[in-house]
């Protein structure tokens, strides 16, 4: 019998192709994004399945559930945009750590090509009992910030940077306010000039 250049492998129907393969991190950081825009409530699975480029059983493989990715881009969003708040605490005087909070602040505020406000707060725009975990995951989460700014204002008092008498944890709960009012303002589209001014104006009141 005459043989071809077909093999009998040819013949057999091809297996299915394998799922349609995906970047992680551009994934997480398209869910991120949506999750900032919207919040957690606002996120539909549809949108953030949308955004990431993949199904929901890949989401669920590769992410966990709504809320085990909502922690994840949470992470992202801590030591991505907001990276700039464990920067400033190697600053070394405690009136520069707190400049470069709040400058970072609202360098993230305001650069174009983010959402408005701040993830942290914006994901707290909760309801239904079904997000308790998630509001209890953003208030440990804000606590741990003021906890580490409160420990910074600490170490300036007794490294002698801050006058002995210097009530430090009202100063960080102070400067905690001004923040997130540079957040709401920003939401409510003051412009980087006068954020920049308040937070030159909040300064003022820094104990010498």
């Amino acid at each position: 019998m005459k043989l071809t250049h077909r093999t009998d492998l040819e013949g057999i129907a091809k297996a299915p192709g394998r799922p349609r393969e995906f970047d992680p991190d551009d994934a997480l950081d398209a869910a991120l994004r949506v999750f900032w825009e919207k919040g957690y409530d606002g996120a539909s699975l549809s949108e953030l399945t949308e955004a990431m480029g993949i199904t929901r059983p890949s989401m669920y493989a590769a992410f966990g559930d709504k809320e085990a990715l909502f922690k994840k881009a949470l992470d992202r969003y801590v030591n991505g945009p907001s990276a700039y708040l464990s920067e400033a605490l190697n600053e070394p005087t405690a009136r520069g750590a707190v400049e470069h909070w709040l400058s970072g602040a609202i360098d993230l505020l305001t650069a174009p090509e983010n959402p408005p406000g701040c993830l942290i707060v914006q994901g707290a725009l909760v309801s239904g009992d079904e997000s308790k975990n998630i509001r209890q995951e953003l208030y440990a989460r804000r606590q741990a910030g003021e906890i580490l700014i409160r420990k910074r204002l600490k170490r300036g008092v007794d490294e002698g940077d801050l006058p002995a008498d210097t009530d430090y944890a009202a100063l960080a709960r102070y400067f905690i306010t001004v923040m997130r009012g540079l957040g709401v303002s920003a939401v409510s589209g003051i412009k980087r000039k006068e954020l920049l001014a308040i937070a030159r104006t909040a300064l003022q009141v820094w104990p010498s």
